[in-house]
Protein backbone atom coordinates (compact mmCIF):
# COMPACT_ATOMS: atom_id res chain seq x y z
CA UNK A 1 0.00 0.00 0.00
CA UNK A 2 1.19 3.47 -0.79
CA UNK A 3 1.70 5.75 2.22
CA UNK A 4 0.60 9.35 1.72
CA UNK A 5 1.23 11.89 4.47
CA UNK A 6 -0.67 15.16 4.75
CA UNK A 7 -1.82 15.39 1.11
CA UNK A 8 -2.79 18.81 -0.22
CA UNK A 9 -6.39 19.25 -1.35
CA UNK A 10 -5.26 19.83 -4.90
CA UNK A 11 -4.01 16.23 -4.96
CA UNK A 12 -7.12 14.60 -3.48
CA UNK A 13 -8.76 13.75 -6.80
CA UNK A 14 -5.63 11.96 -8.02
CA UNK A 15 -5.05 10.18 -4.71
CA UNK A 16 -8.67 8.99 -4.46
CA UNK A 17 -9.01 7.83 -8.07
CA UNK A 18 -10.40 4.32 -8.48
CA UNK A 19 -8.27 1.68 -10.23
CA UNK A 20 -10.86 0.92 -12.88
CA UNK A 21 -10.67 1.26 -16.66
CA UNK A 22 -12.68 4.02 -18.26
CA UNK A 23 -16.08 3.08 -19.60
CA UNK A 24 -14.98 4.17 -23.06
CA UNK A 25 -12.63 1.19 -23.29
CA UNK A 26 -15.43 -1.25 -22.43
CA UNK A 27 -18.44 0.22 -24.22
CA UNK A 28 -17.60 -1.06 -27.76
CA UNK A 29 -17.59 -4.67 -26.54
CA UNK A 30 -20.81 -4.14 -24.56
CA UNK A 31 -22.49 -2.62 -27.62
CA UNK A 32 -21.44 -5.58 -29.75
CA UNK A 33 -22.74 -8.17 -27.27
CA UNK A 34 -26.04 -6.34 -26.79
CA UNK A 35 -26.62 -6.06 -30.54
CA UNK A 36 -26.02 -9.76 -31.11
CA UNK A 37 -28.05 -10.97 -28.12
CA UNK A 38 -30.93 -8.73 -29.19
CA UNK A 39 -30.95 -10.16 -32.74
CA UNK A 40 -29.80 -13.74 -32.14
CA UNK A 41 -31.00 -14.60 -28.63
CA UNK A 42 -29.79 -17.88 -27.16
CA UNK A 43 -27.39 -18.47 -30.04
CA UNK A 44 -25.46 -15.29 -29.21
CA UNK A 45 -25.49 -16.05 -25.48
CA UNK A 46 -24.09 -19.50 -26.23
CA UNK A 47 -21.36 -18.07 -28.49
CA UNK A 48 -20.25 -15.47 -25.96
CA UNK A 49 -20.26 -18.02 -23.13
CA UNK A 50 -17.89 -20.11 -25.24
CA UNK A 51 -15.75 -17.06 -26.07
CA UNK A 52 -15.53 -15.51 -22.60
CA UNK A 53 -15.88 -18.55 -20.32
CA UNK A 54 -14.51 -21.33 -22.53
CA UNK A 55 -17.69 -23.38 -22.14
CA UNK A 56 -20.04 -24.91 -24.69
CA UNK A 57 -23.41 -25.21 -22.99
CA UNK A 58 -26.42 -26.82 -24.64
CA UNK A 59 -28.78 -25.56 -21.96
CA UNK A 60 -28.59 -22.49 -19.72
CA UNK A 61 -31.42 -23.18 -17.30
CA UNK A 62 -30.63 -25.02 -14.09
CA UNK A 63 -32.94 -28.00 -13.68
CA UNK A 64 -34.72 -29.01 -10.52
CA UNK A 65 -32.61 -32.15 -10.49
CA UNK A 66 -29.46 -30.01 -10.37
CA UNK A 67 -30.90 -27.96 -7.53
CA UNK A 68 -31.87 -31.10 -5.61
CA UNK A 69 -28.42 -32.58 -6.14
CA UNK A 70 -26.77 -29.39 -4.85
CA UNK A 71 -28.42 -29.94 -1.46
CA UNK A 72 -26.20 -32.92 -0.70
CA UNK A 73 -23.02 -30.95 -1.49
CA UNK A 74 -23.65 -28.14 0.98
CA UNK A 75 -22.27 -28.79 4.44
CA UNK A 76 -24.92 -28.98 7.17
CA UNK A 77 -23.11 -26.43 9.34
CA UNK A 78 -22.96 -24.02 6.41
CA UNK A 79 -26.68 -24.51 5.85
CA UNK A 80 -27.29 -23.53 9.48
CA UNK A 81 -25.08 -20.45 9.06
CA UNK A 82 -26.93 -19.43 5.89
CA UNK A 83 -30.22 -19.88 7.72
CA UNK A 84 -29.08 -17.54 10.51
CA UNK A 85 -28.08 -14.96 7.93
CA UNK A 86 -31.39 -15.50 6.12
CA UNK A 87 -33.32 -14.81 9.33
CA UNK A 88 -31.37 -11.63 10.15
CA UNK A 89 -31.54 -10.22 6.62
CA UNK A 90 -35.26 -11.04 6.48
CA UNK A 91 -35.91 -9.25 9.79
CA UNK A 92 -34.10 -6.10 8.72
CA UNK A 93 -35.75 -5.89 5.30
CA UNK A 94 -39.19 -6.85 6.63
CA UNK A 95 -38.88 -3.87 8.98
CA UNK A 96 -38.44 -1.58 5.97
CA UNK A 97 -42.07 -2.01 4.92
CA UNK A 98 -43.95 1.28 5.10
CA UNK A 99 -47.65 1.94 5.43
CA UNK A 100 -49.50 3.90 2.74
CA UNK A 101 -49.25 7.68 3.17
CA UNK A 102 -52.60 9.46 2.95
CA UNK A 103 -53.31 13.19 3.15
CA UNK A 104 -56.45 15.30 2.56
CA UNK A 105 -54.72 18.34 1.04
CA UNK A 106 -58.01 20.28 0.84
CA UNK A 107 -61.50 19.30 1.97
CA UNK A 108 -62.63 16.68 -0.53
CA UNK A 109 -59.17 16.26 -2.10
CA UNK A 110 -57.67 12.97 -0.97
CA UNK A 111 -54.12 12.01 -2.05
CA UNK A 112 -52.29 8.85 -1.10
CA UNK A 113 -49.25 6.78 -2.01
CA UNK A 114 -48.85 3.02 -1.97
CA UNK A 115 -45.93 0.81 -2.94
CA UNK A 116 -46.29 -2.02 -5.42
CA UNK A 117 -43.71 -4.70 -6.24
CA UNK A 118 -41.76 -4.68 -9.47
CA UNK A 119 -43.25 -7.74 -11.16
CA UNK A 120 -40.14 -9.12 -12.88
CA UNK A 121 -36.61 -8.69 -11.51
CA UNK A 122 -33.28 -10.11 -12.61
CA UNK A 123 -30.60 -10.87 -10.04
CA UNK A 124 -26.96 -11.00 -11.11
CA UNK A 125 -24.81 -13.14 -8.83
CA UNK A 126 -21.04 -13.01 -9.44
CA UNK A 127 -19.35 -16.38 -9.73
CA UNK A 128 -15.80 -15.90 -10.94
CA UNK A 129 -13.10 -16.58 -8.40
CA UNK A 130 -15.55 -16.57 -5.47
CA UNK A 131 -19.16 -17.72 -5.96
CA UNK A 132 -21.07 -15.21 -3.87
CA UNK A 133 -24.02 -17.15 -2.47
CA UNK A 134 -24.31 -14.39 0.16
CA UNK A 135 -25.42 -12.04 -2.62
CA UNK A 136 -28.33 -14.36 -3.33
CA UNK A 137 -29.55 -13.66 0.20
CA UNK A 138 -29.08 -9.92 -0.20
CA UNK A 139 -31.10 -9.73 -3.41
CA UNK A 140 -33.63 -12.55 -3.32
CA UNK A 141 -34.83 -11.98 0.25
CA UNK A 142 -36.02 -8.38 -0.28
CA UNK A 143 -37.38 -9.34 -3.71
CA UNK A 144 -39.53 -12.00 -2.08
CA UNK A 145 -40.60 -9.73 0.79
CA UNK A 146 -41.54 -7.01 -1.70
CA UNK A 147 -43.76 -9.49 -3.55
CA UNK A 148 -41.96 -9.68 -6.92
CA UNK A 149 -43.75 -12.37 -8.94
CA UNK A 150 -40.87 -13.44 -11.15
CA UNK A 151 -37.34 -13.60 -9.76
CA UNK A 152 -34.75 -14.59 -12.36
CA UNK A 153 -31.16 -15.33 -11.35
CA UNK A 154 -28.11 -15.38 -13.64
CA UNK A 155 -24.67 -16.46 -12.49
CA UNK A 156 -21.57 -17.47 -14.46
CA UNK A 157 -20.87 -21.22 -14.47
CA UNK A 158 -17.58 -22.70 -13.28
CA UNK A 159 -15.18 -24.55 -15.57
CA UNK A 160 -17.41 -27.63 -15.35
CA UNK A 161 -20.39 -25.70 -16.64
CA UNK A 162 -22.07 -25.71 -13.24
CA UNK A 163 -23.21 -23.12 -10.70
CA UNK A 164 -21.81 -23.57 -7.19
CA UNK A 165 -24.12 -25.75 -5.07
CA UNK A 166 -24.13 -23.07 -2.34
CA UNK A 167 -25.67 -20.60 -4.79
CA UNK A 168 -28.29 -23.13 -5.92
CA UNK A 169 -29.23 -24.16 -2.39
CA UNK A 170 -29.48 -20.55 -1.21
CA UNK A 171 -31.52 -19.55 -4.26
CA UNK A 172 -34.06 -22.28 -3.57
CA UNK A 173 -34.20 -21.27 0.11
CA UNK A 174 -35.01 -17.71 -0.97
CA UNK A 175 -37.70 -18.66 -3.49
CA UNK A 176 -35.95 -17.80 -6.76
CA UNK A 177 -38.14 -18.84 -9.70
CA UNK A 178 -35.59 -19.55 -12.42
CA UNK A 179 -31.79 -19.89 -12.44
CA UNK A 180 -29.53 -19.61 -15.48
CA UNK A 181 -25.88 -20.54 -16.03
CA UNK A 182 -24.96 -17.30 -17.76
CA UNK A 183 -22.61 -14.53 -16.66
CA UNK A 184 -21.03 -11.29 -17.77
CA UNK A 185 -22.27 -8.92 -20.44
CA UNK A 186 -24.32 -11.64 -22.17
CA UNK A 187 -26.33 -12.31 -18.99
CA UNK A 188 -27.26 -8.65 -18.63
CA UNK A 189 -28.16 -8.43 -22.32
CA UNK A 190 -30.29 -11.59 -22.09
CA UNK A 191 -32.27 -10.23 -19.14
CA UNK A 192 -32.65 -6.93 -20.97
CA UNK A 193 -34.12 -8.26 -24.22
CA UNK A 194 -35.21 -11.77 -23.32
CA UNK A 195 -34.13 -14.78 -25.37
CA UNK A 196 -35.76 -18.07 -26.32
CA UNK A 197 -34.77 -19.37 -22.88
CA UNK A 198 -34.08 -16.41 -20.59
CA UNK A 199 -36.98 -14.02 -19.85
CA UNK A 200 -36.64 -10.27 -19.98
CA UNK A 201 -37.08 -8.38 -16.71
CA UNK A 202 -38.08 -4.88 -15.65
CA UNK A 203 -35.12 -4.27 -13.33
CA UNK A 204 -31.65 -5.81 -12.95
CA UNK A 205 -29.91 -5.83 -9.58
CA UNK A 206 -26.59 -7.12 -8.33
CA UNK A 207 -22.86 -6.37 -8.26
CA UNK A 208 -20.27 -7.31 -10.85
CA UNK A 209 -17.03 -6.35 -12.50
CA UNK A 210 -16.64 -3.33 -14.78
CA UNK A 211 -18.01 -5.25 -17.76
CA UNK A 212 -21.18 -6.06 -15.85
CA UNK A 213 -21.42 -2.50 -14.54
CA UNK A 214 -21.23 -0.98 -18.02
CA UNK A 215 -23.66 -3.60 -19.34
CA UNK A 216 -26.18 -2.67 -16.65
CA UNK A 217 -25.89 0.98 -17.60
CA UNK A 218 -26.40 -0.02 -21.23
CA UNK A 219 -29.58 -1.86 -20.22
CA UNK A 220 -31.13 1.40 -19.06
CA UNK A 221 -31.20 2.51 -22.71
CA UNK A 222 -33.75 -0.23 -23.36
CA UNK A 223 -36.33 0.60 -20.67
CA UNK A 224 -34.76 -1.67 -18.04
CA UNK A 225 -34.03 -0.17 -14.62
CA UNK A 226 -30.98 -1.04 -12.53
CA UNK A 227 -30.22 -0.79 -8.84
CA UNK A 228 -27.00 1.21 -9.22
CA UNK A 229 -23.60 1.09 -10.93
CA UNK A 230 -22.01 -1.46 -8.58
CA UNK A 231 -18.48 -2.37 -9.63
CA UNK A 232 -15.35 -3.66 -7.85
CA UNK A 233 -15.46 -3.66 -4.08
CA UNK A 234 -13.92 -0.89 -1.96
CA UNK A 235 -13.48 -0.06 1.71
CA UNK A 236 -12.34 3.00 3.64
CA UNK A 237 -11.40 2.82 7.31
CA UNK A 238 -10.99 5.95 9.42
CA UNK A 239 -9.11 5.24 12.62
CA UNK A 240 -7.09 6.82 15.41
CA UNK A 241 -5.14 5.44 18.37
CA UNK A 242 -8.33 3.90 19.79
CA UNK A 243 -8.34 1.39 16.92
CA UNK A 244 -6.75 -2.05 17.08
CA UNK A 245 -4.20 -2.24 14.26
CA UNK A 246 -4.67 -5.96 13.63
CA UNK A 247 -8.45 -5.45 13.30
CA UNK A 248 -7.98 -2.59 10.85
CA UNK A 249 -5.53 -4.60 8.76
CA UNK A 250 -7.89 -7.58 8.66
CA UNK A 251 -10.75 -5.38 7.47
CA UNK A 252 -8.65 -3.85 4.72
CA UNK A 253 -7.53 -7.29 3.54
CA UNK A 254 -11.08 -8.65 3.68
CA UNK A 255 -12.04 -6.35 0.85
CA UNK A 256 -8.74 -6.54 -1.00
CA UNK A 257 -9.23 -10.28 -1.50
CA UNK A 258 -12.41 -9.68 -3.53
CA UNK A 259 -10.43 -8.92 -6.66
CA UNK A 260 -7.31 -7.36 -8.09
CA UNK A 261 -9.34 -4.28 -9.03
CA UNK A 262 -10.62 -3.74 -5.48
CA UNK A 263 -9.41 -0.76 -3.49
CA UNK A 264 -8.96 -0.22 0.26
CA UNK A 265 -7.97 2.96 2.06
CA UNK A 266 -6.98 3.85 5.61
CA UNK A 267 -7.44 7.46 6.68
CA UNK A 268 -5.87 8.21 10.05
CA UNK A 269 -4.76 11.04 12.29
CA UNK A 270 -2.19 8.76 13.95
CA UNK A 271 1.24 8.05 12.48
CA UNK A 272 1.72 5.31 15.07
CA UNK A 273 -1.41 3.49 13.95
CA UNK A 274 -0.47 3.88 10.29
CA UNK A 275 2.85 2.13 10.86
CA UNK A 276 1.24 -0.61 12.98
CA UNK A 277 -1.41 -1.28 10.33
CA UNK A 278 1.23 -1.36 7.60
CA UNK A 279 3.13 -4.01 9.56
CA UNK A 280 -0.01 -6.03 10.32
CA UNK A 281 -1.01 -6.11 6.67
CA UNK A 282 2.29 -7.76 5.75
CA UNK A 283 1.90 -10.33 8.53
CA UNK A 284 -1.66 -11.26 7.63
CA UNK A 285 -1.34 -11.07 3.86
CA UNK A 286 1.05 -14.00 3.59
CA UNK A 287 -1.42 -16.25 5.42
CA UNK A 288 -4.33 -15.69 3.04
CA UNK A 289 -5.39 -18.29 0.50
CA UNK A 290 -6.12 -15.43 -1.91
CA UNK A 291 -2.93 -13.54 -1.09
CA UNK A 292 -2.01 -13.09 -4.75
CA UNK A 293 -5.31 -11.36 -5.50
CA UNK A 294 -5.16 -9.28 -2.32
CA UNK A 295 -1.58 -8.26 -3.09
CA UNK A 296 -2.60 -6.91 -6.48
CA UNK A 297 -5.46 -4.95 -4.88
CA UNK A 298 -3.01 -3.52 -2.38
CA UNK A 299 -1.13 -1.89 -5.24
CA UNK A 300 -4.26 0.25 -5.78
CA UNK A 301 -4.64 1.02 -2.09
CA UNK A 302 -3.53 3.84 0.21
CA UNK A 303 -2.60 4.60 3.81
CA UNK A 304 -3.33 8.30 4.25
CA UNK A 305 -2.20 10.40 7.21
CA UNK A 306 -4.19 13.63 7.71
CA UNK A 307 -3.81 16.63 9.99
CA UNK A 308 -7.07 16.42 11.93
CA UNK A 309 -10.58 14.98 12.15
CA UNK A 310 -12.24 17.69 10.05
CA UNK A 311 -9.85 17.10 7.19
CA UNK A 312 -10.45 13.35 7.49
CA UNK A 313 -14.21 13.85 7.20
CA UNK A 314 -13.93 16.09 4.16
CA UNK A 315 -11.63 13.63 2.41
CA UNK A 316 -13.95 10.69 3.18
CA UNK A 317 -17.00 12.53 1.83
CA UNK A 318 -15.03 13.37 -1.30
CA UNK A 319 -14.25 9.68 -1.79
CA UNK A 320 -17.77 8.41 -1.03
CA UNK A 321 -16.80 4.87 0.02
CA UNK A 322 -18.89 1.79 -0.60
CA UNK A 323 -18.00 0.45 2.87
CA UNK A 324 -16.97 2.84 5.63
CA UNK A 325 -15.54 1.68 8.98
CA UNK A 326 -15.25 4.12 11.89
CA UNK A 327 -12.78 3.33 14.68
CA UNK A 328 -12.40 6.71 16.34
CA UNK A 329 -12.60 8.00 19.90
CA UNK A 330 -15.00 10.62 18.65
CA UNK A 331 -17.08 8.12 16.68
CA UNK A 332 -20.30 10.14 17.03
CA UNK A 333 -18.81 13.00 15.03
CA UNK A 334 -17.90 10.65 12.20
CA UNK A 335 -21.28 8.92 12.26
CA UNK A 336 -23.31 12.12 12.35
CA UNK A 337 -21.24 14.04 9.81
CA UNK A 338 -20.82 11.53 7.00
CA UNK A 339 -22.87 12.35 3.90
CA UNK A 340 -21.51 9.94 1.28
CA UNK A 341 -21.20 6.25 2.11
CA UNK A 342 -22.89 3.03 1.07
CA UNK A 343 -22.86 1.30 4.46
CA UNK A 344 -21.27 2.32 7.76
CA UNK A 345 -19.61 0.02 10.34
CA UNK A 346 -18.94 1.49 13.78
CA UNK A 347 -16.39 0.48 16.40
CA UNK A 348 -13.64 -2.07 16.84
CA UNK A 349 -16.07 -4.99 16.97
CA UNK A 350 -18.02 -4.30 13.79
CA UNK A 351 -16.08 -5.85 10.92
CA UNK A 352 -17.26 -5.16 7.40
CA UNK A 353 -17.60 -8.94 7.00
CA UNK A 354 -20.63 -8.81 9.30
CA UNK A 355 -22.50 -6.71 6.78
CA UNK A 356 -21.26 -8.87 3.93
CA UNK A 357 -22.88 -11.93 5.43
CA UNK A 358 -25.13 -11.99 8.40
CA UNK A 359 -25.84 -8.88 10.50
CA UNK A 360 -28.92 -8.06 8.44
CA UNK A 361 -27.98 -5.01 6.34
CA UNK A 362 -27.58 -5.36 2.59
CA UNK A 363 -24.17 -5.71 1.01
CA UNK A 364 -25.14 -4.66 -2.52
CA UNK A 365 -23.84 -1.10 -2.42
CA UNK A 366 -22.78 1.78 -4.69
CA UNK A 367 -19.10 1.87 -5.61
CA UNK A 368 -16.82 4.15 -7.60
CA UNK A 369 -18.08 7.27 -5.80
CA UNK A 370 -21.75 6.62 -6.60
CA UNK A 371 -22.51 6.65 -2.87
CA UNK A 372 -22.81 10.41 -3.42
CA UNK A 373 -26.13 9.87 -5.22
CA UNK A 374 -27.21 6.23 -4.87
CA UNK A 375 -28.48 4.15 -1.96
CA UNK A 376 -27.54 0.54 -1.42
CA UNK A 377 -30.09 -2.15 -2.20
CA UNK A 378 -33.02 -2.16 0.21
CA UNK A 379 -36.68 -3.18 0.16
CA UNK A 380 -37.63 -0.10 -1.86
CA UNK A 381 -35.25 -1.28 -4.60
CA UNK A 382 -37.86 -3.91 -5.47
CA UNK A 383 -40.91 -1.66 -5.37
CA UNK A 384 -42.22 1.46 -7.01
CA UNK A 385 -44.46 4.05 -5.39
CA UNK A 386 -47.82 4.76 -7.04
CA UNK A 387 -49.77 7.88 -6.13
CA UNK A 388 -53.56 7.96 -6.02
CA UNK A 389 -56.08 10.73 -5.68
CA UNK A 390 -59.81 11.04 -5.37
CA UNK A 391 -61.65 14.37 -5.52
CA UNK A 392 -65.22 14.78 -4.40
CA UNK A 393 -67.75 17.29 -5.76
CA UNK A 394 -66.89 19.59 -2.89
CA UNK A 395 -63.18 19.04 -3.56
CA UNK A 396 -63.31 20.09 -7.20
CA UNK A 397 -65.36 23.14 -6.21
CA UNK A 398 -62.64 24.03 -3.71
CA UNK A 399 -59.68 23.41 -6.02
CA UNK A 400 -61.10 24.06 -9.47
CA UNK A 401 -60.41 27.79 -9.73
CA UNK A 402 -56.76 27.24 -8.80
CA UNK A 403 -56.34 24.66 -11.57
CA UNK A 404 -58.11 26.87 -14.14
CA UNK A 405 -55.86 29.84 -13.40
CA UNK A 406 -52.67 27.78 -13.61
CA UNK A 407 -53.68 25.98 -16.80
CA UNK A 408 -54.66 29.24 -18.49
CA UNK A 409 -51.35 30.84 -17.52
CA UNK A 410 -49.52 27.97 -19.24
CA UNK A 411 -51.71 28.27 -22.32
CA UNK A 412 -53.14 24.76 -21.95
CA UNK A 413 -56.79 25.32 -22.74
CA UNK A 414 -57.78 21.64 -22.71
CA UNK A 415 -56.39 21.30 -19.18
CA UNK A 416 -58.48 24.28 -18.09
CA UNK A 417 -61.55 22.95 -19.87
CA UNK A 418 -61.28 19.56 -18.11
CA UNK A 419 -62.00 21.44 -14.89
CA UNK A 420 -64.34 24.13 -16.23
CA UNK A 421 -66.77 21.61 -17.74
CA UNK A 422 -67.15 19.94 -14.36
CA UNK A 423 -67.53 23.22 -12.49
CA UNK A 424 -70.20 24.37 -14.96
CA UNK A 425 -72.21 21.18 -14.33
CA UNK A 426 -71.92 21.52 -10.56
CA UNK A 427 -72.90 25.21 -10.59
CA UNK A 428 -76.08 24.75 -12.67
Amino acid sequence: MKVIKFPSRSDWAKILARPTPTFETIEPLVDEVFDKVKSQGDSAVRDYTAQFDGLNLNSFQVTQAEIDAATSFVDSELKKAIQVAYDNISQFHQAQKTAPVSVETRPGVQCWQEKRPIQKVGLYIPGGTAPLFSTVLMLAIPAKIAGCKEIVLCSPPNNKGEIAPEILWTAQLCGVNRIFKVGGIQAIAAMTFGTQTIPNVYKILGPGNQFVTVAKQKATQFSVAIDMPAGPSELLVVADDSAVASYVASDLLSQAEHGADSQVILVTTSQTLLLEVQSEIQKQLSLLSRSEIASKAMLNSKLILVENENEALELIDEYGPEHYIICMNNEKKFVDSIQNAGSVFIGNYTPESAGDYASGTNHTLPTNGYAKQYSGVNLDSFTKAITFQKISKNGILQLGKTIELMAAAEGLDAHKNAVSIRLNDLNK
